[in-house]
């Protein structure tokens, strides 16, 4: 457990990635993505709640028609070590033949991505693709390789944009890890 005040955890992490490097992968993974699905017409899915700070910037950046909806799958529920996958919420949309895009924060072990995308398509999709903003670099193989990665991190616990460290700091403009 924890001792540390939220802006102490703050004060002592790392910075791995500044807002500019953010911005720049976002605009990056905008242009790739348009490419692969303009004719298309996605359902683009976040997963919800780390997704939900990457998927608002980066659905400003894609110059297609899509549809919206979202997951909310966790294993973390606040803590920095993963748990059994809790499911909240599934797709509203029909996903029949439909191409979707899942959206999320970051691509860590791959168990709940690999979740997201065998529900998807056991709901009907046609074809599932993934977007992450960051990658976590590990010293092993992953179940699961998004289609499109925003930046790379360490095999650190890290936080920002969307990912948060014990609850807090999801709202930052740049990643960190925790020391």
């Amino acid at each position: 457990m924890h001792t540390q005040t939220p802006q102490q955890l703050l004060n002592q992490a790392t910075l791995i990635h500044n807002a500019e490097a953010v911005t720049g992968a976002i605009n990056r993974l905008g242009v790739e993505i348009t490419q692969a699905l303009s004719t298309a017409t996605p359902v683009v899915i976040c997963v919800m709640g780390g997704g939900v700070v990457f998927a608002g910037q980066l659905l400003t950046q894609l110059s297609f028609p899509l549809e919206l909806d979202y997951v909310h799958a966790s294993r973390y529920q606040n803590n920095t070590v993963g748990l059994a996958l809790d499911w909240k919420a599934l797709p509203k949309l029909d996903l029949s033949g439909r191409t979707v895009l899942i959206v999320d924060d970051i691509l860590d072990e791959g168990i709940t991505l690999l979740a997201i995308q065998e529900k998807c398509l056991a709901l009907g999709a046609k074809q599932v693709l993934s977007a992450v903003l960051v990658e976590k670099t590990l010293d092993h193989t992953k179940p699961i390789q998004a289609d499109f990665v925003g930046l790379e991190v360490p095999n650190r616990y890290v936080f920002g944009y969307g990912m948060d460290a014990y609850g807090w700091w999801r709202n930052l403009s740049s990643i960190y890890a925790l020391n």
